[in-house]
């Protein structure tokens, strides 16, 4: 996605109401009607998820349209072996860390399980938190027409949100583990649930692990942009888990996922270079000490 889609204004306001910029200046930052006028303009959309400031620095100078701070931060950050585990409290400064990182990347929040499925006030006090601690431009939360009362109330308070169907990680265990989504009869309730979030109001969809075919007709169907995450070429972006893409991850790599990179045998060959040297008496030499 350029800085300035076709069909972007040409100048934002400043701040209306004083004090320091909101952000610092270089390129300007992605906004929901980005994400809009991209769908409209083929413009493919970038997404990554980012845990930390380092990251989120790195993938923002980089162009990367959106960053998601994932729940995924449960297995990729605390050690869980799912998502489920993952509160609101763990995910905060993890976002907010993101958020204060970017100029230019759109930000979004991942809602855990637990935190909004009782219902439409719960969604709201959860959105609300992360819009209020973290600097977060947006919420994601999973489910189709399950959620769709709960994108309603979050969206109707001024909070954008990321909706998210197919495979839904924190539902795993009720669709018997990780299962592709959308197959035969089950594409008529892929479809239910795009239309539900964005009649709800979702300003883009997450279609994860669904096939190629109706990942395509679901994208045909909407307004809003759908996000790839293992459902083929043909949706208007694709979303990353980082760990996963750069080679961090040491268990097994889904298959949708193209690895950029090795990151992992890079730094255990630095760090297997460091403690040889540190052993052998090689560091620190001479000019890494001071006089």
């Amino acid at each position: 996605m350029p800085e300035q889609p076709p069909s972007a204004p040409a100048a934002e306001e400043t701040n209306p109401y004083g004090g320091a910029a909101a952000t610092a200046p270089g390129p300007r930052r992605v906004r929901t009607r980005h994400f809009q006028n991209a769908k409209a303009n083929g413009i493919p959309i970038t997404g990554l998820t980012s845990y930390d400031q380092m990251t989120a620095r790195i993938f923002d100078q980089a162009g990367v349209d959106f960053l998601l701070v994932g729940d995924s931060a449960g297995n990729n950050v605390f050690g869980y072996e799912t998502t489920l585990p993952v509160t609101v409290d763990e995910l905060i400064p993890l976002t907010r860390a993101v958020a204060h990182a970017v100029s230019r990347a759109f930000v979004v929040a991942d809602m855990p399980f637990g935190s909004y499925e009782s219902g439409p006030e719960e969604a709201l006090h959860t959105a609300v938190r992360f819009m209020k601690e973290t600097g977060a431009h947006a919420v994601k939360l999973e489910g189709g027409v399950r959620s769709h009362k709960q994108i309603r109330r979050i969206v109707g308070a001024g909070i954008p949100v990321m909706a998210h169907i197919g495979f839904t990680p924190q539902s795993e265990h009720g669709l018997g583990g990780h299962i592709i989504q959308g197959r035969g009869d089950s594409a008529q309730q892929l479809l239910d649930d795009a239309i539900a979030v964005q009649e709800a109001g979702a300003f883009a969809v997450v279609l994860e692990m669904v096939p190629s075919g109706i990942a395509a007709e679901v994208t045909k169907r909407l307004d809003i942009p759908t996000i790839g995450v293992g459902a083929g070429p043909d949706v208007d972006g694709q979303l990353l888990v980082w760990t996963d893409f750069a080679g961090m991850s040491d268990g097994r790599v889904p298959k949708f996922v193209r690895q950029y990179a090795n990151v992992r045998q890079v730094l255990f060959d630095a760090v297997t270079a460091y403690r040889a040297d540190v052993e052998s008496g090689a560091y620190p030499a001479p000019e890494h000490s001071y006089e």
